[in-house]
């Protein structure tokens, strides 16, 4: 563990790293961040490593003073709101590789986006020294990447992982929902839909089936989805399954409505 809440001695923190927008979702890993430990800090940076070119870093929702209120509602202890220039040197070489996890599902439609989010959680790990970090399953690559980066490089924290908080219809909580019109709101039910179904079958080939039905029928839809993909992965090392695979898969969807694009995941337990 680390060494404990800096003016606190003995007492331990946890972190919860966000790029701010707080919402339900954030509140629910911050009061598990309480469960795990005396102090919750949380972090609120836009990571412009983690964008590609062409993706939305200079229109994501920035709300901090509405992300404070959240944090003085929910007993913050301390939010670490950094500026670019102070997390990055202009001259910056060195960052964290992502590996071959890092290229496969999320990582095969974003290159480099892993990269640049361990990169910022390794130096916020080291900017803050949490004795617990939380993140949230929705975002299970990455969960599944910063676990194995704490594991491969030694790192003395625990990573607790939150899970997904959903709105009353079913669709992930996410910052980006806010850029969802009624009608993109309507297509874009069928990511839950689609892993609500695949969830109620058990082999790999007929889970995968179910879920795209119901994908198949939203690319039809007015707006369209544009999916970009539907995985089946063990959650280990975000490889597809294979038939024969027993305990923990994840079921993965990526999808596109009008200029939004959403993301979600549901785990389930296979068994021959």
């Amino acid at each position: 563990m680390g060494g404990g809440y800096a003016g606190s001695p003995g007492r331990s923190l946890a972190l919860v790293p966000t790029m701010g927008a707080l919402h339900e979702g954030h509140r629910s890993l911050i009061r598990l961040g309480r469960e795990h430990s005396d102090h919750v800090a949380v972090s609120i940076f836009v990571n412009p490593l983690q964008f590609g070119p062409g993706e939305d870093f200079s229109r994501y929702p920035r709300t901090f003073d509405a992300d404070l209120e959240v944090c003085s509602a929910e007993g913050v202890s301390m939010v670490f709101a950094p500026a670019a220039d102070e997390m990055y040197l202009p001259d910056r070489q060195v960052g964290v590789t992502s590996g071959q996890m890092g290229t496969v599902v999320e990582g095969a439609f974003r290159p480099g986006h892993f990269d640049g989010v361990l990169t910022v959680v390794l130096k916020l790990f080291n900017l803050v020294q949490p004795d617990v970090a939380v993140f949230g399953q929705k975002d299970a690559q990455q969960l599944a990447l910063i676990r194995r980066m704490v594991a491969d490089l030694n790192l003395p924290i625990t990573i607790a992982g939150a899970p997904t908080v959903r709105e009353p219809d079913g669709l992930a909580l996410s910052s980006r929902n806010r850029y969802l019109s009624a009608a993109d709101r309507v297509t874009a039910l069928a990511l839950s839909e689609a892993l609500r179904e695949g969830a109620r079958k058990s082999r790999p080939k007929d889970i995968l089936h179910a879920a795209h039905a119901v994908l198949d029928e939203a690319a039809a839809a007015d707006p369209p989805l544009v999916l970009d993909y539907l995985s089946l992965v063990d959650p280990a090392t975000f490889t597809a399954v294979t038939d024969h695979h027993q305990g923990e898969a994840v079921l993965a969807v990526a999808a596109k409505v009008g200029s939004t694009r959403l993301i979600d995941n549901v785990v389930l337990t296979l068994a021959l």
